[in-house]
């Protein structure tokens, strides 16, 4: 099921203190139809949304739980949020995390204070749908398929229509899910008439390949400087959801994510890491419609090296 109102309103209260409210900023665009908003959560202390849901998810555990530590599986961004709470709670963190995943977000992990285990990407996805690791103790907290997280991040949701109410359409990154529908959740029960839409990029797009067969289905991920999202399936209750709440899902090729995350730094003066930057490529290709847009800018953690050469890459605006 996906969270409800009052569950994402109790969830702002639950993370007081620990997200941040980030900033909702006009991108001046000119000759641009229509507005684009930004949704700053590359802002958050984390560098990353990732820490709603986990403060979400963790701060509700009983004690005796909690006194285990805490294990979860990510590429880089979860893994902070859960590090970053555990560290707030003086309890252990354990991290099982992809051969693929960035050094810069693995670097953060471990300054955090986490136990960071290095599996095949294979084997890290099975993490996902086992919920445990074999030899790694402590409560599982899944990085999206958790009510609880999705109710974290849908605080962004309430935050967005409290500050811009006649939001027409709303682009968010789609990796798992959890940030895209727990936004589409707060976003459906306070303005029906929002169009919530998920963003995805070309190098592993499950979600509209699932949206087009009517279930889920195993698409091509290849490795990218879009390391946030992307994966080879969509979990089945995810889809559900996402069938629900979401409009559409609009794919970016990395061109395109590229270009916007240039036009992010020069228009914005804004760091977004690939699956950050999505939103936007979403929105400027045209797909979202036009009117009011929000594109949620998810993070931006990226290697400083790895942005430099993406940067010099792309041409001039």
């Amino acid at each position: 099921m996906s969270p409800t109102l009052e569950q994402i309103r109790q969830a702002r209260q639950r993370i007081a203190g620990t997200a941040w409210r980030t900033p909702l900023l006009q991108l001046d665009l000119p000759g641009i139809a229509g507005e684009i908003w930004l949704k700053l959560e590359n802002l958050q202390p984390i560098g990353s949304f990732k820490i709603r849901g986990a403060a979400n998810v963790m701060r509700a555990l009983p004690a005796a739980e909690l006194a285990r530590g805490v294990l979860t599986a990510s590429a880089g961004n979860m893994a902070q949020g859960v590090a970053w709470c555990a560290r707030e709670l003086g309890i252990r963190c354990t991290v099982i995390a992809p051969g693929t995943a960035p050094a810069a977000k693995l670097e953060a992990i471990a300054r955090l204070g986490a136990r960071v285990m290095h599996v095949p990407f294979d084997r890290w996805w099975q993490t996902f749908e086992e919920r445990r690791y074999p030899g790694a103790d402590g409560t599982f907290i899944h990085a999206f398929d958790d009510p609880q997280v999705m109710a974290g991040n849908g605080t962004i949701g309430l935050e967005i229509l409290e500050e811009l109410p006649d939001v027409e359409a709303v682009i968010v990154p789609w990796g798992g899910g959890g940030l895209a529908c727990g936004i589409a959740a707060a976003v459906r029960a306070l303005s029906p008439g929002c169009r919530v839409y998920a963003a995805e990029a070309a190098s592993g797009a499950p979600l509209v390949a699932a949206l087009a067969a009517g279930r889920p289905v195993t698409v091509d991920h290849r490795p990218s400087f879009v390391d946030g999202i992307g994966s080879r399936t969509v979990f089945p209750a995810m889809l559900e959801r996402a069938r629900g709440l979401v409009e559409a899902a609009i794919v970016s090729s990395l061109t395109e994510i590229g270009a916007a995350m240039r036009l992010l730094v020069e228009r914005a003066h804004v760091v977004a890491e690939g699956a950050g930057a999505c939103s936007l490529a979403a929105a400027l290709s045209g797909r979202a419609g036009g009117g009011r847009i929000v594109c949620v800018v998810s993070g931006g953690n990226i290697d400083l090296d790895r942005f430099v050469g993406l940067l010099l890459s792309q041409p001039t605006a």
